[in-house]
């Protein structure tokens, strides 16, 4: 009877177990969770070539790895990054790793005073870039299919200040034309992590050449598209698919149309919708609070950020001087 109790306790405490490391893999968006994983691979193949143990490692071990990264000039929001996922994924298989130690928090520092913080970001899409983009769309000798999604898909991921992973999660059943626009809901995203959802409203423009709204409703008609995804992958001969674009798309598509309109895509990426209608908006003289009710953020940093960019030159010193 001991022995049949005793099994059923180790039975159900492997169960427990079992249960509890899904709750911790859960806890994290799965983009989240492969961002981790994909960091932790860079570790560990640098583990493997210079014959360290990866899981469970060492403060110094993990140390010389941020040195490494400091040296093949990863930006310093990377390294940070990569020693988030490096502990998380030892909590996940169940290790303890102090990333709080000396010997990692002081090399971090210096890696910083060193390289210094104030990296080189991608540039944000500003709106004279997007009407281009449109009017160069509309010159390509391309099938029309094409440059209607295209064109929505820029607009709206503009329109919207989306982050690339919500432009592409974005269902037919999500969208909600209204007298004035249309409502977006968002079902889940990178700040909602429990998938409460929000909504976005994107009223029409006067130009209908840029208005997103119209571009939307041009695709979905051209399109026949009735459900699930609205941003779909096409096949060879332009053929409709039901895949996804992915997250990556977004950039390509800004990088390619950028290049036909003379402009050096080096820079630029699929952030570059976001940032750029966030820095458009503040140039307009849009409140704070309404450019983070349209991105979501939850933090002032960033879009304040955004709005000292818009402001470098508006309010300048220099521009009450006279030569």
């Amino acid at each position: 009877v001991i022995l049949k109790k005793m099994s059923k306790l180790i039975t159900d405490i492997k169960k427990l177990q079992d249960e509890t490391l899904e709750n911790l893999k859960n806890s994290k968006a799965s983009n989240t969770v492969r961002a981790y994983k994909s960091d932790f691979e860079d570790f560990s193949l640098f583990c493997v070539k210079n014959g360290f143990k990866n899981i469970p490692s060492d403060p110094k071990i993990v140390s010389l790895y941020l040195t490494f990264l400091s040296s093949k000039n990863v930006r310093i929001s990377t390294i940070k990054r990569r020693l988030v996922s490096i502990g998380v994924i030892h909590k996940m298989k169940g290790h303890y790793l102090d990333t709080k130690h000396p010997v990692i928090v002081q090399n971090f520092m210096g890696i910083k005073r060193r390289k210094g913080i104030n990296q080189i970001g991608k540039k944000p899409l500003l709106i004279n870039d997007l009407k281009q983009i449109v009017d160069v769309i509309n010159q390509q000798n391309e099938p029309d299919i094409k440059k209607l999604r295209n064109k929505a898909l820029l607009l709206v991921g503009f329109a919207g200040g989306f982050r690339r992973n919500e432009l592409i999660s974005l269902n037919k059943e999500d969208l909600d034309f209204v007298f004035e626009g249309v409502k977006i809901n968002i079902r889940r995203s990178k700040t909602d992590q429990f998938g409460e959802g929000f909504t976005k409203g994107i009223p029409f423009f006067e130009n209908y050449l840029y208005c997103p709204v119209k571009n939307l409703n041009n695709w979905l008609n051209f399109s026949k598209i009735k459900k699930g995804p609205i941003f779909v992958r096409f096949s060879k001969g332009s053929k409709l698919t039901s895949a996804r674009l992915t997250d990556q798309s977004v950039a390509l598509i800004i990088k390619e149309y950028l290049v036909k309109a003379g402009i050096d895509s080096k820079n630029y990426s699929g952030h570059s919708l976001r940032s750029g209608f966030a820095t458009s908006a503040a140039e307009s003289g849009a409140e704070e609070r309404s450019i983070m009710a349209m991105t979501g953020h939850k933090s002032t940093d960033m879009v304040r950020r955004y709005i000292k960019e818009a402001n470098l030159f508006k309010n300048n010193a220099l521009n009450k001087l006279k030569f």
